[in-house]
């Protein structure tokens, strides 16, 4: 190993190690301490949202330098309005209960052992995501509410929103008696930091990747120390035979264009076969004149009106997290079709079905295996804001520990209390 790499393989296990030295000074406060350290960095975050859009700006001009996509860019915004929303976020985890201390389940056993499970905070917490800096700001406050420390590594796009972000909370830290180090930026070690980051088994706890499938695919298959995957979200809808057009009108394109570059945006609509021949032209024409381009199969294609832009949907398309005004749309034969579609093709993110007919919807929500499956209702509710966890720090789309959006209880662990009274076993 080069010098270079010793120094980033140091400065890494560096952090880590100070911010799990940190940690039990944060175990240690009462709920109410930790409400209000989030309600101040809120109150700083809003105060200092000059010198956080400044920084936003250099990393805004770089990314248009590089061409980056039009829904990553969306995703790296930050401007006064938004900078309240993520503030907003830590008042909303400040008001939720506090998860530490929680009795899961507990019993008295007949030998008179007194038994507790109760949810302790999961210690270290290393976050891997890449331009997104509002999950900054959200893992930052969730992780310390839920009494953990954690290193972030936001990638090189964020890199100069990201400093400021984490300036501010350790500043807030710092002015209440607190460790900084509870909350650690690695943005500058680049890739070989969180290369690192994912080997420092013993001093991270658990490792959470949020971003496109490839930094997920390669924090997964290297991580040396536990793992939460969040997955990226090719989510589909289904049109069935039954639909109310009207509504999945409403629904598909809110799904589709009320914020494109977020992994719970619509990413492939099926329409079954008996009623394409009256939702496609519809549903095509609402899309384009929404500024989506369609990848279609031949039979949407046929049945799509003229005017409405559409290209051929290659096998490639059917596993596309587009991220953008892209949408691939197919018909399918019926309820089977789709199910063996969504089998083949999703994520294990979010699907919906949108229909009259009791029968398909329970059908879809009990065969679907995916983390959230909705019956009637827009793709874009599959987050843990709109499930009214607060801010969520992931969605999951693994099976272990956990599933879905993931709230405050979500990144705690469990341990067993055990009280007797001079009880040995015989």
């Amino acid at each position: 190993m080069d010098d270079q790499l010793l120094s980033v393989e140091s400065a890494v296990r560096g952090a880590a190690r100070a911010a799990k030295d940190a940690q039990p000074v944060l175990a240690r406060l009462r709920r109410a301490e930790k409400d209000a350290l989030l309600h101040a960095m809120a109150e700083a975050l809003v105060a200092r949202a000059d010198e956080i859009v400044a920084a936003n700006a250099q990393d805004l001009a770089a990314a248009d330098e590089s061409g980056m996509a039009a829904g990553l860019r969306d995703r790296l915004a930050l401007d006064p309005q938004r900078i309240a929303s993520i503030a907003q976020q830590l008042r909303d985890a400040a008001a939720l209960p506090d998860p530490v201390g929680e009795v899961v389940r507990g019993s008295v056993l007949a030998n008179g052992l007194e038994l507790r499970q109760v949810r302790v905070p999961m210690g270290v917490i290393g976050m891997v995501y890449e331009a997104r800096p509002n999950v900054t700001v959200d893992a930052a406050g969730l992780a310390l509410k839920a009494g953990s420390a954690v290193v972030l590594r936001g990638g090189s796009a964020a890199l100069h929103s990201n400093t400021a972000l984490i300036a501010v909370l350790r500043d807030v830290l710092a002015e209440r008696g607190l460790p900084e180090d509870l909350v650690v930026g690695i943005d500058a070690h680049g890739r070989e930091g969180a290369d690192v980051l994912m080997r420092a088994r013993g001093l991270v706890d658990v490792l959470i990747p949020r971003g496109g499938a490839g930094l997920i695919r390669r924090v997964v298959e290297n991580a040396q120390v536990p793992v939460i995957e969040t997955g990226t979200g090719t989510t589909h809808v289904l049109v069935d035979a039954s639909a109310d057009l009207d509504q999945a009108e409403q629904i598909v394109l809110n799904a589709k264009t009320q914020r494109v570059g977020v992994c719970n945006a619509l990413e492939t609509l099926l329409v079954h076969q008996d009623v394409a021949a009256e939702a496609l032209p519809r549903l095509g024409t609402a899309l384009a004149e929404a500024g989506v381009r369609l990848h279609v199969d031949e039979r949407a294609a046929a049945l799509l009106p003229a005017g409405v832009e559409h290209v051929p949907a290659t096998e490639e398309d059917w596993d596309v997290e587009y991220l953008a005004l892209e949408l691939a749309v197919a018909v399918v034969d019926d309820l089977d079709a789709a199910l063996a579609h969504i089998r083949a093709h999703s994520s294990g993110h979010t699907e919906s079905i949108l229909t009259r007919d009791l029968v398909s919807q329970q059908r879809f929500l009990a065969e679907v295996d995916s983390a959230v499956v909705m019956a009637n209702a827009s793709t874009r509710f599959s987050d843990g804001g709109e499930f009214g966890f607060g801010a969520e720090i992931g969605i999951s789309t693994q099976k272990l520990h956990a599933r879905g959006p993931m709230g405050l209880s979500e990144i705690t662990a469990t341990k067993w209390l055990v009280v007797g009274q001079g009880h040995v076993r015989p």
